[in-house]
């Protein structure tokens, strides 16, 4: 018997809102389509040993089902149809999809099947590993211990800020795929909920649900990716992805991420029309000041007024980051700040995880994100890597990871 008798994760909710988002959007365009997603483990830690509780865990998604509270909470939002609800109702997790195993004290999943329904596996199972590493590592750490130290973070916030005026400062809570648990991000939303006026919104929509707080997310780099390979033209294929989530969503979730093939090749295809179509864009790697006087830059290069859009910073952020962020940028466009780890997983004597899992393949063929921070760069396959920098005029590097 493990330490985990019982499943971690007790709602098909408890998850990122993006997945859902894009899960739609496949759902509509893209049904046939297969992917394969595999597992990096950033850091490059020996998580092999805990292979066999995490099979478990995936084995327990199994029953995982949307309720019938679930159904109408999310037939409440703007975002959905009633077909792809039906259909959610119905969608249950197929471990068979999903091959974990220890290889050489590494850690190896690798998932395998139809998009619409792969797509709904990343968040939830980095949630479950990381909760199984932390709590075999730290077991007597408990969600008051992070509250404690949050408070400690909100109150250094509060004097750092203290000269400048903070009403258009927003933040959202990116934290369910690092968590140190289900229960610590609860207790951390919660208290941000209580304790920080800035709070705007959680990309969980479970917590969104419990809590009463607007969901938040579009697309993450999945989307972009998988264009690589379904887009006729490789060179076209960053348009078509913005176009086709338009068409999904034209006048809502219009925050479009920028660095799935670095953010100087995204610009030069985010022209006029997508440039006014879509609210503003997401970072997630690369110098972030540097990246926003870009995005500014592009915006008034357009003839488009940045204080009519909004940028929304969430590569590796805590509240110091954002607050000299805020400080560089404030009056000049409108700013979001997802904070993920540096919320969730914020606890003394506590290493957060620096795992992800991406796509490598759809319909069988490679599929590559070339990010603005080498060590995100992501792809198996280097001739498709230099077909893809040549496709969209970036320079050849001699080694991709």
């Amino acid at each position: 018997m493990t330490s985990y008798a019982s499943p971690i994760l007790t709602s098909l909710l408890d998850t990122d809102a993006y997945k859902l988002h894009m899960q739609q959007a496949v759902y509509h365009r893209y049904r046939n389509i297969s992917v394969v997603a595999e597992f990096r483990c950033r850091g490059d830690e020996l998580l092999g040993e805990y292979a066999s509780e995490i099979r478990e865990q995936v084995l327990m998604m199994s029953q995982l089902a949307l309720t019938d509270d679930e159904f109408t909470y999310l037939s409440s939002l703007p975002f959905f149809t009633q077909d792809y609800l039906n259909w959610l109702k119905a969608f249950r997790y197929n471990p068979e999809h999903v091959t974990v195993s220890d290889r050489n004290g590494h850690l190896h999943v690798r998932i395998e099947g139809p998009w619409r329904e792969v797509i709904m596996w990343e968040v939830p199972l980095l949630a479950v590993i990381s909760e199984v590493v932390h709590r075999q590592r730290s077991p007597f750490v408990t969600a008051q211990m992070a509250v404690d130290q949050l408070r400690k973070n909100l109150a250094s916030f509060k004097e750092q800020a203290a000269d400048i005026d903070l009403s258009a400062f927003r933040l959202m809570d990116f934290g369910t795929r690092r968590r140190f648990s289900g229960e610590v991000q609860e207790a951390i939303v919660s208290t941000l909920k209580n304790e920080f006026p800035y709070l705007v919104g959680t990309s969980n929509y479970d917590l969104a649900h419990k809590l009463q707080l607007t969901p938040v997310g579009t697309q993450a780099h999945e989307w972009f990716q998988a264009h690589q390979q379904i887009s006729p033209v490789l060179a076209n294929s960053q348009r078509a992805a913005l176009q086709a989530w338009l068409d999904e969503y034209p006048d809502q979730l219009g925050i479009a991420l920028t660095d799935c093939i670095t953010m100087d090749a995204f610009l030069r295809d985010f022209g006029s029309k997508f440039a006014n179509a879509y609210q503003g864009l997401r970072h997630d790697s690369g110098d972030p000041f540097e990246w926003g006087e870009k995005a500014i830059a592009h915006y008034h290069a357009l003839d488009i007024d940045p204080m009519t859009k909004t940028l929304v910073f969430s590569d590796n952020l805590d509240l110091d980051k954002a607050l000299h962020l805020y400080r560089h940028f404030h009056q000049r466009v409108n700013l979001v700040f997802g904070i993920g780890t540096r919320l969730t997983c914020n606890i003394p004597g506590v290493k957060p995880l620096n795992i992800v899992i991406k796509l490598v393949q759809c319909n069988g063929k490679p599929v590559a994100k070339l990010s603005d921070s080498p060590g995100k760069t992501i792809c198996q396959d280097k001739a498709f890597v230099k077909a893809l920098r040549k496709a969209f005029d970036l320079p050849l590097v001699k080694k991709a990871s």
